[in-house]
Parts: C-alpha cells; structure tokens; sequence
C-alpha cells in the first residue's frame, strides 16, 4: 500500500479546462493497494470549489467532500469498463489521474447551488424580484429579502390574470 498526498488548486483547474469548476482549493488523499493483476485506488477529496451561484450568477465557495474509488486493470487497449473499473495497456503501465480527479470534484458538486440567504448580489437579487411570477404560497428558496412582506403583496399585484385563472382550475381541483 501506497499514500499520496495531492492539492488541486486553481492551475490544475485552469489546466483540465472542464466546464463546471474553473477555480478552487482541493485536498486529496490517495490510497494504492497493488493487487496480483490490478491496483485499487481509495481517494477522498475535501475542500472547496468556486461555481457560480443559479440565482445571482455571482462566484460563490462550495464546499465538497467526496470518497471515490477507481480499480486499475491491465490489458491490450485502454478501455472503461464502468463507473470504478479502468483498463489501462500493458505496455503503457501508466495512467493518468488528472481527468478522473476532475470528475470526482465535479460530481461532489449539489445540482443546486446558491448562496446562503442574504449574500445574494443585491442588484441582481432585486431585478429577479422585479420580474419573478411566484405566489406567496411557493415554498422554494426565497431571495435574499423575502421576508419583506411588501414585496410578496407586490409581486401577487403583478401576476398575470390568465395565470391566476388557471391557479383557481387546479385549486378547485383539489377540493
């Protein structure tokens, strides 16, 4: 057994050029246990990335702690077999990580992510409201002010009639 030690910073994030991280601070531990014909390889990744946040599109920190694992095998061509399972060619006898550390920090990543309450960008926060079609009674995230009851009375002002028609059908519906 092996233990690597490795930082992913803002160059190897710059250098992988993927789409979803471009810039943060990664920690990750790497355990190799060489088998007769395959090596397992346990990683954990903690740290923090920078994505934008889905409601202001400012930069925001995401904190990420995954544990991942990869099995290395030997054999004519280089081939994924699945999710965990790596074929890499005998004569090459080495591979590269880069991609598949990028891919453990990618998709340690939530599906949402937005700042905590009140560190919205408060520009763009307040066109958001300006614009926004919500009822009262939603119960998604509010935006950073939303317990300012003047604007839940402003924006059911400004729903569209024909929506609020439609509203009444599915309400009645369910009685």
């Amino acid at each position: 057994m092996h233990d690597y030690e490795y930082l992913l910073d803002n160059k190897f994030f710059a250098d992988i050029e993927g789409d979803q991280v471009q810039r943060g601070n990664v920690q990750v531990s790497l355990t190799v246990k060489r088998m007769s014909l395959m090596f397992e390889m346990n990683f954990k990744l903690e740290g923090i990335v920078i994505v934008s946040c889905d409601r202001c599109l400012d930069d925001m920190e995401q904190p990420i702690e995954t544990e991942n694992r990869l099995i290395v095998k030997f054999g004519p061509e280089y081939a994924e077999e699945d999710d965990e399972v790596v074929i890499i060619p005998e004569d090459e006898g080495r591979i590269n990580l880069a991609w598949f550390l990028y891919e453990f920090v990618a998709l340690a990543i939530p599906m949402k992510h937005v700042h905590a309450p009140g560190k919205c960008n408060k520009a763009m926060a307040s066109k958001l409201r300006r614009h926004t079609a919500r009822s009262a009674d939603d119960e998604d995230d509010s935006f950073p002010e939303a317990d300012d009851e003047s604007w839940e009375d402003e924006a059911n002002d400004r729903i569209d009639p024909r929506w609020a028609a439609l509203k009444g059908l599915v309400e009645n519906n369910n009685n």
